[in-house]
């Protein structure tokens, strides 16, 4: 596509149109106006490539002029060159500093218009000798504005009936031809003229059906890749995600970053499933998950580790910004005050949560994991509904000196 699809259209609302069969050749309005970047975007890239073609064409017509109406070569040389070429140029201009639909479409008829009037206002006041040959030009613009520049139906229809008009007015005013003769004349550009709309009309159908269709393959993929990365119960990154994420903060060649590792598990919830039941766990894993998502946003990434087990990752964070971190999230999942039946009356779910921090050049992500692993075992051990640190002399006088460096900071 010529850009990414927009959150704002769900696959549901493809499948909608899809179902629908927009014979109108309208969408939904938030569909429309998806449709429409993307309509523009196409044409507005090709406008340049347009302009060129169709106006070396036109001025090389300047030689069909010379032969067939010699009386006003000159004239419509001029025309050609100094108000045509001019214009297309002004196109080109107009649809880089100002892409819109309208804007491209008004230009398209304004071409088509002009196009067709320059010669045909010639025609009207030459008496050359091969002006029935010379009329039967105007097909050309008629083609190049529906097939090549190629507007929304509604336009082509307004362009056709407007080009046509102007085709049979000229053609009156110069008074060369008979009545039979005029009359065949608008028969076959009247004819001409619904066939072109035909055209235009399952031209943009067929526009419209591949755009949903490209829609839809996008909005399949993302769903796709959000599953494969997403946990499917809480949302949260996967395990899949997990080794991705760790495989990009201990890549090799990469500068030393200290990386913390935030370990929670949901206090006895194993007794929570045997009491309340399994799906009522599942929406104690969903608060929880939520919960820590909330809390570490803007902050980390938040991974399903595995059972109740979630794990935050933070990268370049000091050790008292883990621990600070961690004790947030504890106070934030007691707050929820799920209760608990299986614990003593009045008992709320609550997590207890290990953290630990390295350096990426130092030790290895499995041994991060280990430590923090190893803090959430004390935590447990240390009556639940805690947080502890991994077992580092160092990173334990980080938090002690975190408070002593904020005041001095105030």
């Amino acid at each position: 596509m010529a850009g990414r699809i927009g959150p704002s259209v769900s696959a549901d609302e493809i499948e909608r149109e899809l179902s629908g069969r927009f014979r109108s050749l309208r969408f939904r309005p938030d569909v429309e106006a998806l449709f429409l970047d993307d309509y523009v975007a196409r044409r507005a890239r090709m406008v340049p490539l347009w302009a060129l073609i169709g106006t070396l064409l036109y001025d090389i017509a300047a030689l069909g002029d010379l032969a067939m109406l010699p009386d006003m070569a000159s004239t419509l040389l001029f025309l050609r060159l100094g108000v045509f070429t001019a214009f297309a140029a002004l196109t080109v201009v107009i649809m880089k500093v100002w892409p819109t639909a309208r804007n491209y479409e008004l230009l398209s008829l304004s071409i088509g218009l002009l196009g067709i009037s320059i010669p045909m206002g010639a025609f009207v006041f030459s008496e050359g000798p091969y002006l029935f040959i010379y009329q039967t030009g105007s097909v050309c613009t008629l083609l190049y504005f529906v097939i090549v520049l190629r507007p929304r139906f509604y336009v082509v229809m307004l362009g056709l009936a407007a080009m046509c008009a102007i085709q049979f007015l000229t053609i009156g005013a110069n008074g060369s031809f008979d009545d039979v003769t005029y009359a065949g004349i608008v028969s076959f550009y009247v004819t001409i003229g619904v066939f072109l709309a035909m055209a235009s009309y399952f031209l943009e159908y067929g526009e419209r059906q591949n755009f949903l269709h490209r829609v839809r393959g996008e909005k399949l993929r993302e769903q796709l890749l959000h599953r494969s990365e997403h946990d499917e119960l809480t949302g949260l990154l996967n395990r899949r995600s997990l080794a991705g994420a760790s495989e990009t903060l201990w890549r090799a060649g990469r500068k030393p970053r200290r990386v913390a590792a935030v370990l929670l598990d949901v206090d006895n919830f194993k007794l929570y499933n045997d009491v309340h039941g399994h799906l009522e766990g599942d929406e104690v894993l969903r608060a929880v998950s939520a919960c820590v998502r909330g809390v570490a946003q803007g902050r980390g990434r938040v991974f399903r580790f595995g059972g109740e087990e979630v794990l935050v990752l933070l990268s370049g964070t000091a050790s008292f910004h883990a621990h600070g971190v961690a004790e947030d999230i504890r106070r934030s999942i007691a707050a929820l005050e799920i209760p608990h039946q299986g614990l003593a009356e009045g008992a709320t779910v609550t997590a207890s949560l290990g953290w630990a921090v390295c350096l990426t050049t130092e030790q290895s992500f499995g041994e991060l994991i280990q430590k923090a692993d190893a803090a959430l075992y004390e935590a447990k051990h240390d009556g639940r509904n805690t947080v502890r640190p991994q077992a580092d002399g160092k990173l334990e006088i980080d938090i002690e000196v975190a408070p002593r460096v904020r005041m001095k900071a105030r």
